[in-house]
């Protein structure tokens, strides 16, 4: 925000320097980002007037002018467009000095132009230094004093300050706040205008519904008729909107920009004669279009706020008013707006639009939503000194159960001197706060704050303390290494660290990814269809509008990412929470997510280039759940999934439990992400991952081992786990191994069945065991696989 320091200095007048006073601005958190004069240096320039004009004998574009500086009279040689009798403008007289970018000025001297003599310059904004360029000569007002003292006129020993707000600090977004913040800082008097109610002398009142009162809890209207929006705004008015970065548009735009700067209200005023019935404040309806100021029609969405009459969009609350219901050249009655808009419903909704107004830059920040009243008094007493007219009584709607809740606040001695390693004297962190605007009560321990309606960014005992080092000053604080205690944090054997756990796939030749939790909602939706999304209110962009309910969202994109710049072989993984609504609230789940595609292997001599398949993915999955050291807990079973293909997803499983998925991403998915390659995928439950199996101490048997291969001939629809658990059931308690080493399909098998090569091993921890003993438990397990899955030998 720019401000000029003159203004600031009628409200607050601390005996400092410009240079103390943004070094204080800036210590005290509101950075200032530049400082420049208002103009350059110059001297001997006075008001003068052109008396008259006549063409120069011998060229066209040059004028021959005689101007007084209000006791004798000039002849000038002029090039400007603009130059005309009657004009008043400034007028550098011969030995004047003007700025010049070296910074040693440029003396006007007699000069000889065409052969005509000039006595002298008429200034343009640019010549002075108070603008980059300019089309003509700087045109003064006519009550402009002739003969006066230019710079003296204008008050031009001015400094343009320039702060960088955070956020947070929307109090200071006006003349207002920034001397209240100074005032405190330096322990200077702030001396705001008066500013009176205007006594209503007509009847006509504003016709205001608010339907969305969520939205705007507070609306106030007011008409005034009969005001002369042809009448010049006042010059002071002028350069204070100027040096504020705003220029001059007609009185009564000048009048609520003016407001805007010094009390950071945002206002408007609607041409009466365009309103139909009176105003309403609604939510737009669907496909509603409207013309901005600027004349750029936009159609509205429905979460946008609208200020509107009984047939059409007049204005895009706190953004930006409409085109044909704005003040014109034939207004001739006003109806002035004064709002408090929830920050939430203006937050995002001009930038989805194109759009960044000084309204909304306010609204979506905060304003204080008890300034309203004021504003639209302090607008109304302008309207009525400039444009004349005459008012009618302010119209209220007010929802205070919507209205913000000032914040309550325990402060406590104890955590000041921890957070801040000083020790305040009571009565000095009480002025503080009182000085902030703050109501205090003392209590036993410490404080009860109530923090002031423009204080949007209070809201716990760490604001407060930041407030108390901030005006105390950071420079005073003193420089103090923390004591702390720092034991060595217990590791339970009984978990995984997750370091370990990402060594361990970085070992198998991932790279890890951080993605947004913040993802594109169409996207989110494919990769999972059966969880609705919580959506952002105020979303960084389109594409990062929910929360993500899986992990495999910001890996699909990345993996995209790298695809289309020809990265062919992609690993990725990564940890981190997903946001599942549930009805209890946002259930929020640490999980693993895995991506693979491409070759198997790294391109090579030596290597084939074989594409990566799900058993690829199965293994690094399952080697990390070996990592736990109980990988008999863990099972894949075939299941079907929405953003999986068909034929290879699985669900993991530990102790009977799901606890993840892993398979092919489904190729209607992949369409959508825009990637030929198939990718697989495996999303797991971290906590789930991370359980490790306590390591027990078991004899190691010092007797030979006895083996059996089988070759078991089963229907193809028999999974392997089933096979397994069918023999570990009834091959008794010395059953030590068990593995699959080959499946066969073709030629001698049953086309509908398959054959599984399995090894079974046996070992006693005392004693040898017999060919008897090894031969009965191979019955058994034949037996009992022939009754429950249709198990035989292959013959």
């Amino acid at each position: 925000m720019k401000f000029s320091e003159q203004w600031l200095r009628e409200w607050v007048n601390p005996e400092i320097t410009t240079q103390e006073l943004v070094d204080h601005l800036t210590l005290a958190g509101l950075e200032v980002d530049g400082e420049e004069p208002v103009a350059g240096e110059f001297s001997g320039v006075v008001v003068g007037q052109v008396v008259s004009r006549e063409q120069h004998p011998d060229a066209d574009k040059l004028s021959l002018c005689q101007v007084t500086d209000g006791s004798e009279n000039f002849q000038i040689v002029c090039g400007a467009a603009n130059v005309r009798e009657g004009l008043k403008i400034p007028f550098a007289k011969i030995g004047a000095v003007l700025p010049t970018e070296d910074g040693k000025g440029f003396k006007i001297k007699k000069a000889k132009l065409r052969g005509v003599e000039s006595f002298g310059m008429l200034c343009a904004e640019a010549e002075l230094g108070m603008a980059e360029s300019s089309d003509g000569l700087m045109e003064l007002p006519e009550s402009a004093p002739v003969g006066a003292d230019f710079r003296e006129y204008l008050n031009l020993d001015d400094t343009v300050i320039e702060v960088d707000l955070t956020p947070n600090r929307a109090d200071c977004l006006s003349i207002a706040g920034l001397a209240r913040e100074t005032g405190v800082l330096t322990r200077t008097e702030v001396k705001p205008p008066l500013v009176a109610d205007v006594a209503a002398s007509i009847d006509d009142k504003a016709s205001v519904e608010v339907s969305a009162a969520d939205a705007c809890p507070r609306y106030l209207g007011r008409i005034v008729k009969g005001v002369n929006v042809k009448a010049e705004t006042p010059l002071w008015m002028v350069e204070k909107l100027r040096r504020g970065g705003i220029r001059s548009i007609d009185p009564v735009v000048d009048i609520t920009n003016y407001v805007l700067l010094e009390l950071g209200q945002p206002m408007h005023a609607f041409d009466l004669a365009q309103v139909e019935g009176g105003i309403r404040v609604r939510m737009a309806e669907e496909g509603e279009k409207l013309t901005l100021l600027d004349g750029q029609e936009v159609e509205l969405n429905t979460d946008t706020l609208v200020i509107a009459d009984h047939s059409k969009p007049l204005a895009m609350a706190g953004v930006m008013g409409g085109e044909h219901s704005g003040v014109n050249g034939e207004t001739q009655d006003l109806l002035l707006e004064a709002a408090f808009f929830n920050p939430i419903s203006i937050a995002g909704r001009a930038r989805n639009y194109g759009l960044h107004t000084d309204s909304s830059h306010r609204f979506e920040r905060g304003v204080d939503y008890n300034l309203a009243n004021t504003a639209m008094e302090r607008a109304t007493q302008l309207v009525i000194d400039i444009c004349g007219g005459q008012a009618g009584p302010v119209t209220e709607v007010t929802a205070e159960d919507k209205l913000p809740e000032a914040a309550i606040i325990t402060l406590r001695r104890k955590r000041i001197e921890q957070v801040l390693s000083l020790t305040m004297a009571d009565d000095e962190v009480t002025d503080i706060l009182v000085r902030l605007g703050m109501d205090t009560e003392t209590t036993a321990e410490g404080w009860t704050v109530k923090a002031p309606s423009y204080r949007f960014d209070m809201a716990i005992e760490a604001d407060l303390i930041e407030e108390l080092a901030r005006i105390y000053g950071y420079n005073r604080l003193p420089t103090r290494v923390p004591a702390a205690a720092t034991p060595l944090a217990k590791a339970p054997e009984s978990r995984m660290p997750i370091r370990d756990l990402r060594r361990q796939i970085i070992a198998r030749g991932y790279q890890e990814a951080i993605t947004y939790s913040f993802v594109e909602p169409e996207l989110q939706k494919a990769l999972d269809p059966e969880r609705e999304a919580l959506p952002l209110l105020n979303p960084i962009s389109a594409d990062m509008g929910v929360m993500r309910t899986t992990l495999l969202t910001g890996l699909v994109s990345a993996a995209s990412y790298n695809l289309k710049r020809q990265q062919p072989r992609v690993r990725l993984f990564e940890t981190g929470l997903r946001f599942v609504p549930e009805a209890d609230g946002l259930k929020q789940t640490p999980t693993l997510a895995m991506l693979v595609c491409g070759n198997r292997l790294a391109q090579g001599w030596s290597e084939q280039e074989t594409p990566v398949d799900f058993f690829d993915l199965k293994g690094d999955v399952e080697s990390l759940l070996a990592r736990g050291g109980d990988a008999s807990a863990y099972r894949f079973e075939s299941a079907q999934h929405p953003a999986l293909h068909p034929g290879q997803t699985a669900r993991v499983l530990k102790n009977g439990e799901p606890i993840g998925w892993i398979g092919a991403l489904h190729p209607a998915t992949q369409k959508k992400v825009g990637v030929k390659q198939t990718l697989f995928v495996a999303e797991l439950d971290l906590e789930a991952v991370r359980d490790i199996a306590v390591p027990s101490y078991g004899d190691i048997s010092k007797f030979p081992e006895m083996r059996r291969d089988l070759a078991l001939v089963v229907d193809h629809s028999v999974q392997v786990d089933q096979v397994f658990d069918g023999i570990r059931s009834v091959a008794g308690d010395y059953l030590t191994k068990l593995n699959l080493f080959d499946v066969y399909v073709g030629k001698g098998i049953d086309p509908d069945r398959k054959s599984l090569a399995l090894g079974l091993t046996w070992q006693h921890p005392s004693r040898t065991l017999t060919d008897e003993e090894v031969n009965n438990s191979v019955e058994a397990v034949l037996a009992h696989l022939y009754e429950s899955i249709g198990a035989t030998l292959r013959g």
